[in-house]
Parts: structure tokens; sequence; C-alpha cells
């Protein structure tokens, strides 16, 4: 798939239209139809017992799938979540966790993506896997 907006256009545009989450989001990598991006977990992420919450994991992973679309679709703005299916399969410690997510279909009006959750360091043991469509705005 060709790439609209690399990672430099991605941060500005995350920087730009999203300043109130912007600083606990990070590129790792951008390379269409994958992205991946690193939740910066601080206390806020954390439920009792020192381990990040279930919302903290889903809101990286639909960030995620944002940004691989807009990746390739260029910067639209109104392309939103339809649909989020996920499921958490291990508790993560504090930390940075990362989303690899892979645009799996580019259609017209839906796009669809995939993704797996872990804790940095340990690509072996993913901590969630989630399964995203988002609806895209029509043009012209």
């Amino acid at each position: 798939m060709e790439m609209k907006m690399d990672q430099a256009a991605l941060q500005a545009f995350l920087d730009r239209d999203f300043p109130q989450v912007a600083g606990m989001f990070a590129f790792v990598e951008v390379a269409p139809p994958v992205v991946s991006m690193a939740l910066i977990a601080s206390d806020q992420h954390l439920r009792p017992g020192g381990t990040v919450s279930g919302p903290s994991m889903f809101g990286l992973a639909d960030v995620c799938a944002y940004f691989c679309i807009l990746s390739v679709l260029g910067p639209v703005g109104l392309a939103v979540t339809t649909n989020c299916s996920i499921d958490f399969m291990r508790k993560p410690p504090p930390g940075r966790l990362i989303c690899r997510m892979e645009l799996l279909k580019l259609g017209r009006a839906l796009a669809v993506c995939e993704g797996r959750i872990f804790s940095e360091g340990a690509q072996d043991k993913p901590v969630a896997r989630a399964s995203l469509t988002y609806s895209i705005p029509p043009t012209g």
C-alpha cells in the first residue's frame, strides 16, 4: 500500500488535532500497511494491583488503527470507529505498551485493521488482540 502520510506527518496531525492525548502516544514504526505505536503508561492508566487498564489498551488499539488508516488514506479527520472487538489475554505490568496494527482492507466506505498489543520487550506474549472497523467519510 502506498504511504500518504509518513511518521512526521502523522505526528504533526496527532499534535495538532489531538493535543489532549498527543503526549500519551509515540510512533514506533510507520511502514504501511503496518503502524506500531506505544502507550506511555503512567499512573492514570493503571488499575488497582498495578496493571494497565483495559480502557487504556483499547485507547492504544483505537489510536493505532486510526493512524494506520491515515498513513494510507491521508489526513481524513472524520474517519471514525464503527466496530471494535478486543480480547484481553494477559495482565500487562506497568510500563510501555506497544500496539502493532495492520490495515487488512481499505475500501471506499470501510477500513478493517487487526492488531496485537504487548509489553515492550515481550513481543512473544501479547496482552491483547484487537480487530477494528472504521467508517471512511465520502469524498467530493
